[in-house]
This record gives C-alpha cells, sequence and structure tokens, in this order.
C-alpha cells in the first residue's frame, strides 16, 4: 500500500496566518488606543465641568471663590477664612487630579475670569504638544 501524505499545515502557511493575525492585532490595538485617549479627554471635560459647579456653590455658601493657596482642596475641607462653609461640595473620593494623574491647575481670581480650571492634558506641561489642554474660562 501506498502511503499517504501526512496531513496538516506547511511552516509557510502557518507563517501567513501569524502575519495576518498579527496585523489584524496591530490595526485593532491602534483603535483601542485611539478610543481611551478620547474617553480620556471627555472624563478631563466633565470633571472640570463637576468641579467648576462645585466651586459656584462654594461662593454661593462663602461668598468668595477659594484662594489659589486653598485650592480645590477647599471643597472637600473648610478652610480657616471659610466661615459659612457648608461642605463638602465634592464627594470625599472624588479625586482632584485629572485622568492622566496630574492636578488641576485652579487660581482665583483667574487671568480670564473670577476663577480659572484647568488640565494640561497627558503629558502634564503647559504648553505640550500630546493633546489640547481642558480648561474652563
Amino acid at each position: 500500500m501506498k502511503r499517504r501524505a501526512q496531513e496538516g499545515y506547511t511552516l509557510v502557511e502557518l507563517l501567513v496566518v501569524l502575519a495576518i493575525l498579527g496585523l489584524l492585532a496591530t490595526i485593532a490595538t491602534t483603535q483601542v488606543l485611539r478610543y481611551f485617549a478620547s474617553a480620556k479627554m471627555s472624563t478631563a471635560h466633565a470633571q472640570v465641568e463637576s468641579l467648576s459647579s462645585a466651586l459656584d456653590l462654594y461662593k454661593l455658601d462663602v461668598g468668595h471663590y477659594p484662594t489659589s493657596q486653598e485650592g480645590l482642596a477647599a471643597l472637600k475641607t473648610k478652610p480657616a477664612t471659610a466661615g459659612n462653609w457648608n461642605g463638602p461640595y465634592v464627594k470625599p473620593n472624588t479625586s482632584l487630579d485629572d485622568p492622566w494623574g496630574h492636578p488641576y491647575l485652579y487660581a482665583s481670581p483667574g487671568r480670564h475670569g473670577e476663577f480659572d480650571l484647568s488640565s494640561n492634558g497627558p503629558d502634564g506641561e503647559a504648553g505640550g504638544n500630546a493633546e489640547p489642554p481642558v480648561r474652563n474660562w
């Protein structure tokens, strides 16, 4: 009897399949990373809006925005200069850092209004080129 050729895939066929799978994985990974970057920007915008609302509530109770020295921490703990403080104005577990782990930049009085609240984005540096900064002014 003739021996049948062994059934299976050749090394070349396996390498072609692995190359195709690697290409698909690369395309999918770049799309997922782009989605994550977009999600962090959206989160930063939402957090800036939420903190701005909390600052407005602080002003209604105390009569002024926290000073630059008191910073956003005044939304969680009562500063010495806040007589009618009725906080906390944010939940205790609320982070005062942006999605990239850098503290939000707060100044009162601000250059663009009564206060400036911003994030420098993923690189954490003013004028960085990674993504546009998130600002509320």
